[in-house]
């Protein structure tokens, strides 16, 4: 870690094109477009009712 101290420079200066570019790229997103052309989201399906009946935890067994 020693290198940080010399070069935090470096590290501030990617950090900030890492953030710049990051905040072009959402500037880019056409969020009504995506919208409009959205697709159909299937019906959700609960797999787990299936499961309810077999139960794998061993019984407790009372003495």
């Amino acid at each position: 870690m020693e290198w940080v101290k010399d070069y935090w420079w470096i590290v501030l200066i990617v950090l900030a094109g890492i953030i710049i570019s990051g905040v072009k790229e959402l500037n880019r997103v056409d969020v009504k477009a995506y919208l409009k052309d959205k697709p159909e989201v299937p019906p959700h399906r609960d797999n787990n009712a299936e499961w309810d009946d077999d139960d794998d935890w061993p019984k407790d067994k009372k003495k």
